[in-house]
């Protein structure tokens, strides 16, 4: 088993998270931001999290996804000395690190691409990118592809060797110099192949264990993730089915995911294989937000945690942050304030307690129990030990029969419970019950 398969995930997008300006100037001195983090461990220790995915940390632009350069650290978090010091002091408290690897374009203030700016067919580094005859939108003598028709976000030709090679010691200097433990790989569905399996056989050099997580969205998964290439990817089929199905009142929804990506058929296209879940992140709307049922919140988080999976929590989610999408970027990536514990956070807190030591919930099987538009209850099941996931979506309570012999502990109360009699659970209510 790998550290990754028992991972409970807490993301943070550095920029947003230290407050730091929109944009960069290129000019100010390196602040410090990124040493709020330092005051941040004993909260993420205190919720049980045991790794930490950052996003951009790199110089850039603006957002962080516009990289300027791949080998300094953005002077609006913090130096090299900095960023030694937050991940040295999270990897003393036993919580890995992952950081985004944006391999799929660069900023227009990239150096490489500075230079085609100003030599044009001179430059040295004009076959870094997609440059042709032409002109662009930000008025440039020459034609170059932009992602997804964001001409601010360069493509990389990826098919170029000295590129690639670039890349990689990139990654190497930040496995010697910070010692991550992985790369959450920025729009790995449209990175060429090739250059994915070329990256996994550079980084499983570095550490056996260094893990590769790619940005998907839709399509068969299996893609991108397989032994060649990535280890993991973004599962954001079940994102929308898990909060469309509280919104919807139609649980049949999540299960029908859930079945057909881990279920027991030989048509399941996952099984065995943990995808990256959440129920937001920096681009989607807040989970408080898109819950119109704010009683749904835990019980959303109780799926998260104990489905087949490895599970992250957005920051500021773990106190039910709101923000909206339609309001645009900046209102899901707030200035992060360290608040008291609430409810929710001590649900999550025992949640990714479970989710870290169980080897059930790493590596076990999926099997549904009981399902209607408002409840759902299912198994793992790993070794001969069990634990089962029961969710009352409902404003009324709700009598389950999951004729399951055993004693199990509920998670949340330390209660023993014999699940071969009927379960009454109450509004809007979830149990998780391990086996004893």
């Amino acid at each position: 088993m790998n550290w990754f398969d028992k991972s409970a995930f807490y993301h943070i997008y550095p920029l947003g998270f230290c407050g730091a300006p929109k944009e960069n100037d290129f000019t100010s001195a390196p602040e410090h931001r990124i040493l709020k983090v330092l005051d941040m461990i004993p909260h993420i220790k205190e919720c049980n999290f045991n790794a930490v995915y950052f996003g951009p940390i790199f110089e850039s632009s603006r957002h962080g996804y516009d990289t300027a350069d791949y080998l300094t650290p953005d002077r609006r978090l913090g130096t090299d000395e900095d960023f030694q010091k937050v991940f040295g002091a999270l990897h003393e408290n036993g919580i890995k690190i992952v950081i985004d690897g944006v391999f799929n374009h660069v900023g227009r203030d990239f150096w490489a691409f500075r230079d085609v700016r100003q030599n044009v067919w001179n430059s040295q580094y004009k076959d870094w990118f997609h440059v042709r005859d032409g002109g662009s939108p930000y008025g440039d003598p020459f034609f170059y592809e932009g992602w997804e028709g964001h001409y601010e976000l360069v493509k990389l030709n990826l098919y170029n060797p000295d590129v690639k090679n670039y890349i990689k010691d990139c990654i190497t200097k930040w496995r010697e110099k910070y010692n991550i433990d992985g790369l959450r790989l920025d729009v790995a569905y449209c990175l060429e192949e090739n250059f994915l399996k070329e990256l996994r056989g550079h980084c499983k050099w570095l550490a056996e264990d260094f893990w590769l997580m790619g940005e998907t969205l839709h399509g068969d998964y299996n893609r991108w993730m397989n032994p060649q290439m990535l280890d993991s990817v973004t599962n954001y089929e079940c994102y929308k089915g898990l909060f469309s199905s509280f919104n919807d009142m139609n649980m049949f929804e999540i299960a029908h995911s859930i079945n057909r990506q881990f279920g027991s058929e030989n048509w399941c296209l996952y099984r065995g294989k943990n995808l990256y879940t959440f129920v937001d992140n920096h681009d989607v709307s807040r989970i408080a937000t898109m819950l119109r049922t704010k009683e749904h919140i835990p019980l959303i988080y109780s799926l998260l945690f104990t489905m087949p999976g490895i599970p992250s929590v957005y920051y500021g989610s773990e106190y039910g942050v709101e923000g909206d999408k339609k309001q645009g970027d900046d209102t899901l990536r707030p200035e992060f304030e360290l608040q008291e514990d609430t409810p929710l956070t001590k649900h999550i807190a025992a949640l990714a307690k479970l989710r870290t030591k169980s080897d059930v919930l790493a590596l076990g099987s999926y099997s549904q129990l009981q399902l209607t538009n408002r409840q759902y209850a299912f198994a793992r099941n790993h070794d001969g030990k069990r634990v089962i996931t029961v969710i009352n979506a409902d404003g009324s309570d709700f009598t389950f029969n999951l004729n399951t012999g055993g004693m199990f502990t509920n998670i949340f109360t330390d209660e023993q419970t014999d699940l071969s009699r009927p379960l009454t659970v109450k509004a809007y209510t979830s149990y998780i019950f391990e086996e004893t």
